[in-house]
């Protein structure tokens, strides 16, 4: 491909280490269909015929074809990269005609259209997976919207709230995720094919056209940056990271709500493992593991920031580097995704255990300070008060409900028998009514408005 210049063959170590087939074969399909829309610009540019055309056409289908019916096929070749096996699959079936392929275009500007499509790609795929997953989220919020657990602040029982309340919020996380997808996907919509090698092609291969069969908005706009740009792979890189932290923190509150010290939810037998030693155990593997692989996704965003802050205008070898990790991360976020809308889909839920919950910790403390508010007693000195109360009752080991109307009455004469009514974790749930609230009606106006949001074309 470009030992004219050379008057020895490489050393086979440098060989290997140069080599990228091994992983950008991902890209064959890409490389095909970003090199038959070059065909037919050359075709417009008065370099190939219409029948020289039809014929790279028809070779690049057969390769494609090829590669589809035996994937394993390309593990056999010696080919530098992606490109050159295409080049050279084309070459055994067109002969030299696949030679006058490359005419204005190197592999840099190649290279970045190819990605540019497997991204493409690879977005659609990733919101229907969020999509799916949503859906789960609204059908388990929709199952549970009376049921009551304790919310939590630091890992401390802090206040009652629906359980239906608690799968809508990881169901907001995945909006925003959703939301950031379209937009680093508008930002993707540029074609950096006819760029060349950095300076642009002397061919009338008409980029706009180009970029519109491509499917492409526009064709970019400086022929330096479009070989070297890589943000549109930081930008999914980063919004995996951020997707990944999402279903890492679902992933922790499930794998502490089935331990038997919480006992809310029990993860299905199909999405655990056992241990080899100790016979009763049941391990929440699958979680563990999204929880895991969210580390190894903000490597690859690190590694890539990385070599990018270092390297000078256009292109350079270093941003060969930036396929394995995105290839991994894109393996990783959507196995994750599929996982987690496994397990969702099959726990259990332990109402009764939840309730139970609600017994301890004091989480009806905020109700009994928002009493002596209501009689007109300052916020700040209502705190201080009931925190007495709490500390006494905590002393006897009763619960709030447990002390009687004359042990209040030591406290504060503004206590009446009505203050017990309060004390009701449900009444507590009912009583946060404002729009983001836990109360059952304002969930189920949030669920309302959560389907709509799923459904819709644009965020």
């Amino acid at each position: 491909m470009w030992g004219g210049r050379f008057a020895s063959r490489e050393d086979p170590c440098f060989a290997e280490f140069n080599r990228s087939l091994p992983f950008d074969k991902e890209l064959l399909e890409y490389d095909v269909e970003g090199s038959i829309a070059y065909a037919r610009a050359l075709e417009r540019a008065g370099v190939l015929s219409a029948a020289e055309r039809r014929r790279i056409e028809k070779g690049l289908r057969s390769v494609a074809e090829a590669h589809r019916s035996d994937p394993r096929r390309i593990d056999g070749s010696r080919a530098e990269d992606v490109h050159s096996y295409v080049e050279e699959e084309l070459e055994s079936r067109v002969g030299e005609l696949a030679r006058k392929l490359h005419t204005g275009r190197s592999r840099n500007d190649q290279v970045a259209t190819d990605l540019r499509l497997y991204l493409r790609a690879r977005y659609r795929s990733l919101e229907s997976s969020i999509d799916r997953l949503l859906e789960v989220l609204a059908a388990l919020a929709g199952r549970h919207v009376r049921v009551v657990l304790p919310g939590y602040t630091h890992l401390q029982r802090a206040q009652p709230v629906l359980l239906a309340h608690f799968f809508l919020a990881y169901g907001e996380m995945l909006l925003r995720d959703r939301q950031r997808l379209r937009q680093s996907a508008a930002r993707l919509e540029v074609c950096p094919l006819g760029a060349g090698a950095l300076s642009g092609t002397v061919y009338d291969v008409d980029r706009d056209r180009l970029a519109r069969d491509l499917g492409f908005r526009a064709a970019s706009e400086n022929s330096m940056d479009a070989v070297c740009d890589r943000d549109f792979v930081v930008d999914y890189l980063f919004l995996a990271c951020v997707l990944m932290m999402h279903l890492s923190r679902l992933s922790e509150d499930l794998v502490l709500y089935s331990s038997a010290e919480f006992g809310f939810v029990q993860m299905h037998d199909s999405v655990s493992t056992g241990s080899s030693l100790m016979p009763q155990k049941k391990n929440p593997d699958a979680l563990e593991l999204i929880r895991g692989k969210s580390g190894r996704v903000y490597g690859h965003l690190l590694a890539l920031l990385t070599t990018l802050k270092g390297i000078p205008t256009t292109y350079n070898k270093d941003l060969q580097e930036d396929k394995e990790g995105l290839f991994d991360t894109v393996r990783t976020l959507e196995s994750g995704l599929a996982v987690m809308k496994r397990v969702l889909e099959t726990m259990r839920i332990n109402p009764a255990r939840m309730k139970s919950a609600l017994e301890e910790g004091y989480l009806d403390a905020t109700e009994l300070a928002d009493y002596l508010v209501a009689k007109k007693v300052p916020f700040r000195d209502a705190h201080h008060l009931v925190g007495r109360i709490v500390l006494h009752a905590s002393r006897l080991n009763l619960r709030l409900d447990q002390l009687s109307l004359s042990e209040y009455k030591k406290f504060s004469l503004l206590f009446e028998q009505d203050l017990f009514s309060v004390l009701d974790p449900d009444k507590a749930v009912a009583r946060r009514r404002e729009r983001g609230g836990t109360a059952p009606d304002a969930v189920r106006q949030a669920l309302i408005r959560f389907r709509r949001q799923i459904k819709r074309i644009d965020d």
